[in-house]
């Protein structure tokens, strides 16, 4: 089994569940991944295939357009160029030599990722999409890819329209229940998907630092593994911090690797500053969440029965999850982009105050419970090997 993925963790994070289930089932699993995201997932306990991972110069002057453009426009712009054409047309070239060396029998892909696709429907390889959001997730790639689909599926020497077709017909793994689907009053495409329960992750052992009032509740700010690596974002921690430092609250902030927490100081009095922490470890202890709407964050949170505030930053499913997170009443969805930070921060109170954002949450996490687990299924997936 070949699963493929972007270089990101909340695009790999969804992918784990179905990879971990069909290796304890005794099934050899690759992970094919940009050559950068090694040890992202030599980490997972996966085998690396590694593809090309996208020219700088190519994805430079895409990037540095978005500022200039509006939300939605930016957002389209990156799943076409950057995911559709210049992250697919690097990785092509491995992901078909890899196919052709290994010969795997399944191919599992996430919403980004569409090199495998490709490559699985030249080799004449099963392939099924891991959706990495809610269900528009998938719909809206769809709408957006099309001119690259079609260059992707030539430079593969398929016959145009063929990926197209691939993309149409592909079942969809989906780690959403549908109560949080259909939450947008949307119709939740519900044919071609199955959905399924990620494992609860072992409780962990790594301790929090010590800081602030042990008896305050606990904020976990996160805007996710990306936001510091994008130089246009980098000021939201510092006006997340600002807004937060009135908050009767313990504050912890994780801002990536990309960032040194030392270039935040000095710190409010209520909060710690930290690269990163293993998510489940603060959410044990978290009342609340303050976010960009990434699934892993998202997830994370409702998974755990904890209220949100949401500020989307960057991407149309950041944009999808705040309100979804919203219509169901986990949480509040607050503005977009960067001057929506501190707005959004100073909604934080209103989770600790009111409790009918936790009851919903926990209703979330309840409905999450009653999927069947990740590990039903590995017997549809081997079945479309035999």
């Amino acid at each position: 089994m070949l699963c493929a993925t972007t270089a990101n963790d909340g695009h790999f994070g969804p992918l784990l569940p179905f990879a971990r289930a069909l290796a304890a089932a005794g099934h050899e699993v690759r992970v094919a991944a940009p050559a950068s995201y090694a040890g992202a997932v030599t980490r997972a306990g996966f085998a690396h295939e590694p593809c090309a991972d996208a020219p700088p110069e190519l994805i430079g002057p895409v990037m540095g357009r978005l500022p200039t453009l509006a939300f939605e426009e930016a957002d389209d712009l990156v799943i076409r160029e950057v995911f559709a054409r210049i992250d697919a047309q690097a990785a092509l070239p491995s992901l078909i030599a890899t196919i052709e060396r290994w010969r795997p029998e399944l191919v599992i892909r996430e919403s980004a990722e569409l090199a495998s696709l490709a490559a699985a429907e030249r080799a004449g390889v099963p392939h099924v999409h891991v959706c990495i959001g809610m269900h528009e997730v998938v719909s809206r790639f769809a709408e957006a890819i099309g001119d690259p689909l079609d260059e992707l599926g030539r430079l593969a020497g398929l016959v145009d329209g063929r990926l197209r077709a691939a993309l149409a017909s592909e079942t969809i793994l989906s780690l959403v229940p549908e109560v949080l689907d259909r939450a947008s009053g949307q119709a939740a495409g519900s044919d071609g998907f199955m959905r399924f329960h990620e494992p609860s992750p072992p409780i962990s052992s790594h301790r929090l630092p010590d800081w602030g009032d042990p008896e305050a509740p606990l904020v976990y700010a996160t805007f996710g593994s990306v936001t510091g690596s994008l130089p246009t974002f980098a000021g939201v921690f510092r006006e997340a911090l600002d807004a937060l430092a009135d908050v009767e609250a313990r504050v912890l902030m994780t801002v990536g690797r990309k960032l040194d927490p030392a270039d935040l100081e000095p710190w409010p009095p209520n909060a710690q500053v930290e690269q990163w922490c293993p998510q489940n470890a603060v959410l044990k202890h978290a009342a609340a969440v303050l976010g960009h709407g990434g699934f892993g964050t998202t997830m994370g949170a409702l998974a755990a029965g904890i209220p949100q505030v949401v500020v989307p930053l960057f991407s149309f499913d950041q944009i999808v999850n705040s309100e979804h997170v919203a219509a169901v009443g986990a949480g509040l969805s607050v503005g977009r982009g960067p001057a929506s930070v501190a707005p959004a921060s100073a909604q934080v109170p209103r989770l600790l105050e009111d409790p009918r954002y936790a009851a919903a949450a926990r209703r979330i996490a309840a409905g999450l419970d009653n999927l069947p687990p990740a590990t039903d299924a590995v017997p549809f997936l081997t079945g479309l090997v035999a």
